[in-house]
């Protein structure tokens, strides 16, 4: 046999094996009866671990994957592994997550979607999940290289994975033309949380958490259970005990003889809405403190968050100082500056170790300071991350979120 027929004949073997890998795929997926797909800007993994409590604590079988910090499997039970990648993350392994669903006679999938790539988003929905229930938590400006280069953009990427003949769920307000047109098209239902809705979530209820969580994904979760069949006291009791994403917004301070320190971990909410939003939060928290300080972390091949972090900090309660560490670290000092913020109180710490870092930050904390991490967790942010904590468990303590006694403004 020659080359050409060796290869002709090898090309209808792997033609046969993707039609054979694809039937039993699609009858994995039918013996799963609750398909629950999320996407969206923010709090997608957050969200997946919210609705997948709630199902386990209504009585309904329940797997969950979260790509988030550290992606996760979570089985019925509750326990978690890490999802193995012998390379690069690539949307094949939700075909892998299928199979544990259903092995584990699931009757529910919770997924998050871990596609940026517009077109990939909507093949992940069509050909690897085909949803019951679709979530798009939010549409906010973020990877604008990839689905942009406007926040428009953004929202028609995520309507991608609406479902066909299904339920779309959101929390997005702004952009929810875009989102019913989607809907419309795929013959889905928008079934939106307005701000009436996310209310109804106290602040005692949110501070059941042992996490800072928002109201916004809360009541999202709530609206998800609740279609599904589970009332709203027993989801809220589930999400309560749910482990949380080890990305997570938390608050830790330390305590010494002559210095107070709180740390904040920031670093998930790397769009400039989500993290403005957060360092306004935690300055009312905290009015007592002297010295407000912002530890901006950047990488080279994210120029863009940097840019859009450097303009919108300038529309914030300002900091005392931004020590701005990472790679790259340049564009945002340059943008920052040329926006008119003080070029005296932008300390630039191109690529240097974590000793040099906590040495800087150390002679701009003072007697007491909030301190706290944005823009992206990549090696720096990690690292700090761990200091404090080891910090923590030496000398302080995690201010758990029910005394965090954080209120709505009047």
């Amino acid at each position: 046999m020659d080359g050409t027929l060796l290869l002709a004949a090898g090309t209808a073997a792997l033609s046969a094996l993707g039609v054979w890998e694809s039937y039993w795929h699609q009858r994995r997926l039918a013996s799963i009866p609750i398909r629950i797909h999320v996407n969206g800007t923010r709090g997608k993994s957050g969200v997946t671990r919210l609705i997948a409590a709630g199902l386990r604590a209504g009585g309904i079988r329940t797997c969950a994957k979260t790509t988030g910090t550290l992606p996760q499997m979570i089985f019925p039970d509750g326990t978690e592994y890490p999802v193995f990648r012998p390379a690069r993350a690539n949307v094949k392994e939700q075909i892998r997550v299928v199979r544990a669903a259903a092995l584990q006679r699931a009757e529910a999938l919770v997924i998050e979607c871990m596609a940026l790539n517009p077109c990939l988003q909507s093949i992940c929905e069509l050909k690897l999940i085909r949803s019951t229930h679709g979530v798009i938590t939010n549409t906010r400006a973020d990877h604008l290289d990839v689905m942009g280069p406007t926040v428009q953009d953004v929202a028609r990427a995520l309507a991608g994975t609406t479902p066909v003949g299904g339920k779309l769920f959101t929390a997005e307000q702004t952009h929810l033309g875009i989102l019913t047109a989607a809907a419309n098209d795929r013959g889905s239902q928008l079934i939106a949380v307005d701000d009436e809705q996310v209310a109804q979530v106290t602040w005692d209820e949110l501070e059941r958490f042992s996490y800072i969580e928002h109201p916004d994904n809360v009541a999202l979760a709530l609206k998800v259970c609740h279609d599904i069949g589970v009332d709203r006291t027993t989801a809220l009791r589930g999400m309560w005990h749910a482990q949380p994403d080890p990305g997570v917004m938390t608050v830790a301070q330390t305590e010494d003889s002559d210095r107070h320190t709180v740390f904040v971990n920031g670093f998930a909410a790397n769009d400039p809405e989500s993290t403005g939003k957060i360092w306004e939060l935690v300055l009312q928290r905290f009015p007592q403190i002297d010295r407000r300080i912002a530890v901006v972390n950047c990488r080279a091949d994210r120029a863009d968050r940097s840019a859009q972090l450097a303009k919108a900090c300038l529309e914030w309660t300002p900091a005392d100082h931004y020590l701005v560490t990472g790679t790259a670290t340049h564009l945002f000092a340059r943008q920052a500056t040329s926006h008119g913020l003080d070029r005296q109180r932008i300390t630039c710490l191109e690529n240097k170790p974590l000793p040099q870092l906590l040495s800087t930050l150390n002679r701009q904390i003072g007697r007491s300071a909030l301190v706290m991490g944005m823009g992206n967790i990549a090696s720096p942010g990690m690292e700090l991350v761990q200091h404090f904590d080891r910090q923590r468990n030496a000398v302080g303590s995690v201010i758990p979120a029910n005394q965090l006694a954080i209120r709505r403004a009047a």
